[in-house]
Parts: structure tokens; C-alpha cells; sequence
């Protein structure tokens, strides 16, 4: 078709072209209305060229109610969300060591009116060795850089947005590099909850999981965790203690938590002390410290 459009006429070109498309026609529009069954979608191709418009067109006359065709491709949406993520953001960064309830803190917080990015949600992953047990299999870094604008868009300017503390990957997700590094340079709410509060809340969340499952994840950090301490914690596994396994990998997380939390400036984390684990209740103490 190439070859044709450029020693012949674009006219050409498209007669062709419709001789290879003509017996999918049917299918095309079958398979548009599986995806789209209110009738109303986006099409583009790489660059936003003929083939898009075609197919929007082909749409339009057959029963689409409002086909949209995005100007300048895929190509052009992709670099539109890579400036977006480089916008100065009003950020609110919520610490915590591991095992805290933020997730839990951040759902009440969207409850409460407040704008909320939940990253680990849409990762789908909780962001530590066993944050991939019991989820969706993760989206690729692109598609996550997708949703994830998608949902910042969204959100005024003039209000802060709620975000998790997080490394700069999730999973094998990573954050938008200029979203990251803004995300470093805010302010840090840190709740503090003791260890055997947080102990008891990974139990809550991780003892109903598959045995297996729990020893791949200690196994697969067992370098860093030490010999000794990996032996002892697939011990208490094994005896069902997983309040001792909690434990043993809470001083694992909670060292290497601190020290990213070291790097910051001091007046840049303000630590909140909390005695348990009550996400309603944590919450608003997150708003009243800020208030």
C-alpha cells in the first residue's frame, strides 16, 4: 500500500487498502461493540494517520454514537501524559512503617472528601515482597502511567492530593519519574504505630494466604533478612506463630523504611503517634495534625 501510495495516487493506495479490509468489516464492528457497548469510544493509531480516521469513520456509519479520534496518535497521548506528571502537585505524603494500615487510611481519607491517589491499588501491588500475594497480575509501567493519569487529571488544583510514600518502583511498576521525585521532596505525615499493633495487623491481613505463598515471599528476601532470622522465621511459619513471622519481618522493614526516611530533611516529616490501627480514626487524626 506504501509502495502504491507513493508511485501511483493516494486514491490507489486506498482502493487497495479496502480490499484487504472489506471482509473484516463485519467483524470490526462486532468486536468495537464488545468493547464499547454504549457505542461511544476512541480511536487512534500510532501517529493519528489515515488508518485511525478510516476506522472512525467506518464506526460513525454504522451505528457508533460518538466516535472520537485523538490528533496525532497514541503517540501524541503518551507524551501529553509524560508532561502532565512533570505539573508542580500539591502533594500530602503519608509515612509509616510497614504493616500501619495506610491503604486503609487513605480509603477513609477519600471517604472524608480528600483527593486520593492510591498507587498500590493501581499497581496492584502492595509494594514489599508479599505485596503481589492475593492480587491481579500488575500492568505494565506504561498502561499504570495511563490510569494513573487518568485519575490525576481529575483532581483540582487548589487541593492537595493524598499519596503513599513509596520506593520508586511498585512491584515491577515504576512511579513517573518527575511524579516521584516531587513525591520525595514534600512533606511526610508519618503515622507511628507500635510494632505489636502492626504485627497483629499483617496477621489480620496475610495468615488467611496459602502456607507456600508466605515462605516463597520470606525466602525470596532471605539475603538481606539473614541466615539466622530466615531460619527462624520459616520455623514460626511452620508452628502457625505468625505473629513471630510478622515480627522478625517487621524489624527487616522497619530498618530499611527508616533509612529512606533518614535521607529526607528532618522538617520535612512530621511524626504522628498513633497507639493502634483504627483507619477512621487515624485518618482524622492525619487532617487534624494538618489543620
Amino acid at each position: 500500500m506504501g509502495t502504491i501510495y507513493k508511485q501511483k495516487t493516494k486514491e490507489k493506495a486506498i482502493e487497495l487498502g479496502y480490499t484487504f479490509v472489506n471482509p473484516k468489516l463485519d467483524l470490526f464492528i462486532q468486536k468495537s461493540i464488545e468493547v464499547a457497548p454504549d457505542k461511544v469510544l476512541a480511536v487512534h493509531c500510532w501517529r493519528g494517520g489515515m488508518r485511525s480516521a478510516a476506522f472512525a469513520e467506518h464506526l460513525s456509519n454504522n451505528g457508533f454514537n460518538k466516535v472520537y479520534l485523538i490528533e496525532g496518535g497514541y503517540k501524541a497521548f503518551r507524551n501529553a501524559i509524560l508532561t502532565f506528571f512533570e505539573r508542580e502537585f500539591k502533594l500530602n505524603v503519608l509515612g509509616g512503617y510497614t504493616g500501619s494500615g495506610k491503604t486503609d487510611i487513605l480509603i477513609q481519607l477519600k471517604e472524608l472528601g480528600q483527593q486520593v491517589v492510591d498507587l498500590e491499588e493501581l499497581a496492584h501491588h502492595q509494594g514489599s515482597a508479599f505485596g503481589g500475594i492475593g492480587k491481579k497480575e500488575q500492568p505494565s509501567t506504561e498502561h499504570f502511567e495511563n490510569i494513573l493519569f487518568d485519575q490525576m487529571r481529575k483532581f483540582s488544583d487548589e487541593n492537595p492530593i493524598w499519596i503513599e510514600d513509596e520506593s520508586s518502583n511498585i512491584g515491577k511498576v515504576f512511579i513517573p519519574k518527575a511524579l516521584f521525585d516531587q513525591m520525595r521532596n514534600q512533606k511526610v505525615y508519618f503515622i507511628d504505630i507500635p510494632v505489636s499493633e502492626r504485627a497483629k495487623y499483617l496477621v489480620g491481613t496475610y495468615g488467611t494466604f496459602e502456607k507456600t505463598k508466605l515462605e516463597e515471599s520470606i525466602l525470596r528476601i532471605q539475603k538481606r533478612l539473614g541466615f539466622d532470622k530466615t531460619k527462624k522465621a520459616l520455623q514460626a511459619l511452620s508452628d502457625d506463630d505468625l505473629k513471630q513471622v510478622a515480627e522478625i519481618l517487621l524489624f527487616y522493614y522497619d530498618k530499611g523504611y527508616l533509612k529512606g526516611l533518614d535521607k529526607r530533611n528532618e522538617n520535612d516529616v512530621t511524626r504522628i503517634p498513633l497507639s493502634k490501627i483504627d483507619a477512621l480514626d487515624n485518618a482524622k487524626a492525619l487532617l487534624a495534625c494538618i489543620h
